[in-house]
């Protein structure tokens, strides 16, 4: 039996549509989809599967041998049913869900364009109501590790509740991926001394750590959330890489070369999974960097956020294989 992980979040059902090349222009330097008022598109391509940040890492964390459990909640409607029957196939504990009656589960209708661009509609649904799930103290503490995805503001309070459970000193390891509606409703290093405290590894993308921090670079950034006491901290930079910190040095690893991009929904999950699989496992911090790149890669070359998710076995090797050189600075 692997490691056990518990991954606290939200999970959604996605219908991916893969629109023509011929509905992306360019407006102000930004892309965007253009599609005319009555018109009738046929669309290249068509989708359904499984999303949301902790069914995305508790699937990855599964898929790379670990005993994974998911904490959420759902509704009993079709689309709960079938993200419960999803989990379960890939071997995701489902004890911790929480089933509701007379609610719609997070549903999202991706637009994806051929070179990986991407506008998501959703309906937030059930996991707008995460602090109604039922949150187990006793499994928390049997984990190795915790992944606490990002979640709806109004859902913020269950922070609090982690924050309690991981006081103790045999309490599991934790990565946080805060995301960018809870920074945008207010969530600061300042109101979160706690919880930075107790996290292991912080995972933000670059408009999030600059926006969370309130710096101007990177480096500031993530000196900054070094001096808050976090651990471990990285930075995605999209296609400039990831910048990390193990509190000694800052290291830069850049992104997999070579691979054509179908679609960039749940590469940060990606990255986050594969890299707390690599500290989890006991690799060097370089090379839990180099198997967050590697599974992101995979992500991207594919329709849907879950679907080229690696094994432990495929990560492995194509770590002995792929050329990643990763530099490092003093912090």
């Amino acid at each position: 039996m692997g490691k056990k992980t518990l991954s606290i979040g939200g999970a959604t059902y996605d219908l991916f549509v893969r629109l023509p090349s011929d509905t992306v222009h360019e407006c102000e330097e930004t892309a965007s989809f253009a599609l005319p008022l009555g018109a009738k598109i046929a669309v290249d391509q068509l989708i359904e599967t499984c999303g949301g940040g902790a069914s995305n890492t508790s699937t990855g964390l599964s898929r790379l041998g670990c005993d994974a459990c998911f904490e959420g909640i759902v509704s009993s409607d079709q689309w709960g049913e079938k993200i419960m029957e999803t989990l379960k196939k890939e071997g995701v504990n489902t004890e911790c869900i929480t089933v509701v009656e007379n609610e719609v589960s997070s549903f999202s209708i991706i637009l994806s364009g051929t070179s990986g661009e991407r506008v998501i509609l959703y309906e937030s649904g059930t996991n707008a109501h995460l602090h109604d799930s039922t949150f187990d103290k006793e499994m928390l503490s049997q984990m190795d590790w915790v992944y606490l995805n990002h979640i709806q503001a109004d859902s913020c309070e269950i922070q609090d509740d982690i924050v309690e459970m991981l006081a103790n000193d045999d309490s599991p390891k934790l990565t946080w991926n805060p995301g960018g509606c809870q920074i945008d409703a207010g969530l600061s290093p300042s109101n979160n001394s706690e919880l930075l405290a107790h996290t292991d590894l912080l995972l933000l993308n670059k408009e999030e750590a600059l926006k969370f921090t309130k710096t101007s670079s990177i480096e500031e950034a993530i000196a900054k959330l070094i001096g808050a006491g976090v651990a471990n901290v990285a930075v995605t930079d999209g296609a400039r890489g990831v910048a990390a910190s193990d509190g000694n040095k800052i290291y830069r690893c850049p992104v997999v070369s070579g691979v054509e991009i179908l679609d960039t929904t749940g590469a940060g999950d990606a990255f986050g999974t594969g890299m707390t699989w690599g500290l989890l496992t006991g690799l060097s911090f370089p090379d839990a960097l180099k198997t967050g790149s590697i599974n992101a890669a995979s992500v991207v070359g594919a329709i849907g956020a879950q679907t080229a998710l690696l094994t432990d076995i495929e990560i492995t090797s194509r770590l002995q294989t792929i050329d990643l050189t990763v530099s490092c600075d003093s912090l």
